[in-house]
């Protein structure tokens, strides 16, 4: 007996620190389980995971985020589809009417819209800036040999690189930083009050954004975001173009932040590999799909069945919550070989789905990738020896790091690194 049968994958304080051991117990149990607590179907299997995320028809993505407590009413065994619940109940949710939220066909026509903000053309303008933007984010604490990083740069990196993406206007940015980055007083406060707050802010400006621009074109970004156009031509409402510039924000800096921060833990606690990546930069990209796949963002990504199914040799009825454990497929055997090592040529750590599955792969996964790459090799350009303080975190072989408390993110709450400044 392990204690994990008992354990409450959502709300468990000793499973922030390390959810792994967990992950492998139910695996090994069935790749597909129930847990007692909430009642939902835990899926930590490889392909289980891509099997789920792979079929919207027959799994709604209404309860993505809140999973259990998303307050869907409750479904008897026997019935045949939930379908026309799900449609009556999805504005009640917690991000209901956010992309990560919805099914086809409305979601293929705002991801749609998405797609036509980040082009091609634009990522790469956008990249031109993020080299910029990383070295003047080093600049404001270099001189200290020392910081807190997620809230000195990976959290103002990635609001700032998001606002540069969508045009946000320059006499603006500096509120976008200090409105966006929980970390900067510190940290605490409720997560969920913090971001209807920042949701709720995000609202306001970008509708405001595109009603002046569609009265008053200009030669910007913002002009093309609000002329935007689903793909079979109609013209969005100005709140759903709110909606997905505000899911930009919500859903790519803080999971791109959390990124760029476990990839500077990884380095700072090994200086091998510290080195060999300052020595051989075509690495990089691997070893940023490595970190994803080994210590990836999202935990817990939730559908809701819509008529009944069976997976893995499992029943389950209409309208079960079924959370995909992601970090858990991503160490699946079956897939990775010796997979709770950290293998920083690894020939498949690409085939991880820290980016989600199916029509809800992240459409930012190539931004999070660049703003990644861009941050660690200024990083690495600009600050020799970094190692963890031991002060705040204490000696090797006896870390204190704290984790976000919640079941959506896996993230360090802060990271105190030392360097050395080079030049």
């Amino acid at each position: 007996m392990t204690g994990f049968d008992s354990a409450d994958v959502y709300t468990d304080p000793d499973l922030l620190d390390d959810p792994y051991p967990y992950y492998e117990y139910m695996r090994m149990q069935c790749p597909v389980r129930r847990e007692p607590q909430h009642g939902t179907y835990v899926v930590t299997g490889f392909e289980e995971s891509v099997a789920v995320l792979s079929d919207s028809g027959t799994f709604s993505s209404c309860v993505s985020m809140p999973g259990p407590f998303a307050g869907f009413p409750e479904v008897p065994d026997g019935v045949d589809d939930v379908s026309e619940v799900i449609e009556r109940f999805r504005a009640a949710t917690t991000m209901g009417q956010h992309l990560i939220s919805l099914d086809p066909p409305e979601h293929t026509a705002h991801r749609g819209l998405l797609m036509r903000l980040i082009t091609p053309k634009r990522l790469k303008e956008n990249e031109e800036f993020m080299w910029r933007l990383a070295d003047r984010q080093i600049d404001e604490f270099i001189a200290r040999s020392e910081c807190e990083f997620l809230r000195d740069f990976a959290t103002p990196f990635t609001v700032l690189v998001i606002t540069d993406l969508l045009g946000v206007p320059d006499e603006d940015r500096v509120t976008f930083r200090k409105r966006l980055d929980h970390n900067s007083a510190g940290g605490g406060g409720d997560p969920g009050a913090i971001m209807r707050d920042s949701l709720a802010f995000l609202y306001d400006k970008f509708v405001e954004y595109v009603e002046e621009r569609r009265r008053s074109p200009r030669d910007d970004v913002l002009t093309g975001l609000a002329a935007a156009t689903f793909p079979d031509g109609t013209v969005p409402e100005p709140e759903h173009v709110a909606h997905i510039a505000a899911f930009l924000f919500a859903a790519g800096g803080d999971t791109t932040s959390r990124l760029i921060t476990a990839s500077l833990q990884m380095l700072a606690e090994d200086r091998g590999l510290q080195q060999l990546l300052r020595d051989e930069r075509a690495r990089t990209p691997n070893f940023i799909e490595e970190v994803l796949r080994v210590e990836g963002v999202v935990k817990s990504d939730h559908r809701l069945t819509r008529v009944p199914t069976a997976l893995a040799g499992v029943d389950i009825p209409a309208g079960r919550v079924v959370n995909v454990l992601l970090p858990a497929a991503n160490r699946d055997p079956r897939r990775f070989e010796d997979p709770n090592r950290f293998v920083v040529d690894r020939p498949n750590a690409r085939h991880h789905i820290g980016f989600g599955q199916g029509v809800h792969t992240c459409a930012g996964a190539p931004l999070a990738r660049a703003e990644a790459r861009v941050a660690l090799e200024r990083i690495l350009d600009r600050m020799a020896d970094i190692r963890i303080s031991e002060q705040h975190h204490g000696p090797v072989g006896n870390r204190r790091y704290e984790y976000e408390p919640t079941f959506v993110l896996r993230g360090l709450s802060n990271l105190h690194v030392e360097f050395t400044p080079v030049g």
